[in-house]
């Protein structure tokens, strides 16, 4: 059964919160690692056999003050399918419009040599 942790963690800086998500992600058994809280001060942890304790008392160790919000059992998120996208293709092709013919002239040089070279 996966569970879904919320630790709160006092992150102030980027580094902090670096430092944070690699000690979790390191942790045996997490599936995913993410931030929440509007001053993203929340750890959110999902996985199968985290010991949230642990967890809890290792951020306390190495980031700063941490709380155990909440430990609970995983949702799993609805797949949202997209609706049915009916692509319109046209069947014609389109042309320029029609307007005076244009005429291409090619000049030969005198000396019958290619201009390229």
């Amino acid at each position: 059964m996966k569970q879904k942790i919320v630790i709160k963690v006092q992150m102030t800086c980027d580094k902090c919160r670096s430092k944070a998500m690699s000690l979790v992600a390191a942790t045996g058994g997490v599936d995913s690692v993410e931030l929440a809280g509007d001053a993203k001060d929340q750890v959110v942890v999902v996985g199968e056999g985290v010991d949230s304790i642990k967890l809890t008392s290792a951020l306390r160790k190495k980031v700063g003050p941490a709380q155990l919000v909440q430990v609970g059992e995983a949702k799993k998120k609805e797949e949202k399918k997209p609706d049915a996208v009916v692509a319109e293709y046209p069947w014609h092709y389109y042309y320029p419009p029609h307007g005076q013919p244009v005429s291409v002239v090619y000049e030969q040089r005198p000396d019958n040599t290619c201009s390229i070279m």
